[in-house]
This record gives structure tokens, C-alpha cells and sequence, in this order.
């Protein structure tokens, strides 16, 4: 029958005196660090691909929405700004990490995404 100690020691898995690896123990960080990548890193790259593939896409005459909510149709496209019509005769230039999206479709740009 074994003492108290021993059951504890069992459970612990590890003989007395002995300590694991130093690469067993790095094992649950190891899979900690994956599992973070997979759930965090690596759809955070897809979306900003995903924006980054839409702002370089944008073309005059698309019909788009700001990230403030202002719609409008692009009239001029140029490296870091487009200008956008928003009305007759009124037309602002803006950076294009404000377009959100096109009008009638759900938003590229996240809201409070800062891309």
C-alpha cells in the first residue's frame, strides 16, 4: 500500500529527485504560442490583406462609404488619397485607409481597426 507521499509523488509524475527536461517543459509554451498564432495572428493577417488588396483596388467611379459614413463616388485616384464627390460640385480628398467599403455592401475597413 502506498503513503501519502507517494501518491503524490506519482501523481506528479516525476520520480523523487529527478526534474524534467529542459525541452519537456518548454512544451506548453511551445503549444501556447501556436495555438496564439492560429487564433490571433494569422486571421489578423488574412483581414489586413484582405483591406490592403481593396484600398489598392479602388478605382474612379466607385460607388464607396468613408469610415465616418459619408457616401460617395471616387473621381480621382492618387498614390495615398483619392477625392471623393459627395455631392454636386463638392468633392473632399481623402486617404484611402478611410474608405470602409462600396455603398450597399458590408464593410471592408472594420470600425476602430485603425487600417
Amino acid at each position: 500500500m502506498m503513503n501519502f507521499q507517494e501518491i503524490v509523488l506519482f501523481a506528479m509524475g516525476q520520480p523523487p529527485g529527478q526534474q524534467p527536461s529542459f525541452f519537456v517543459s518548454l512544451i506548453p509554451f511551445i503549444a501556447m504560442a501556436g495555438i496564439f498564432y492560429f487564433i490571433v495572428l494569422l486571421p489578423l493577417k488574412r483581414r489586413q490583406k484582405k483591406v490592403q488588396e481593396f484600398q489598392s483596388s479602388l478605382k474612379v467611379d466607385d460607388k464607396v462609404v468613408t469610415t465616418s459614413g459619408i457616401h460617395g463616388v471616387i473621381k480621382k485616384v492618387n498614390e495615398k488619397t483619392v477625392a471623393v464627390q459627395i455631392a454636386d460640385k463638392v468633392r473632399v480628398e481623402i486617404t484611402r485607409s478611410a474608405i470602409a467599403g462600396y455603398q450597399g455592401e458590408d464593410p471592408v475597413v472594420q470600425e476602430g481597426s485603425g487600417s
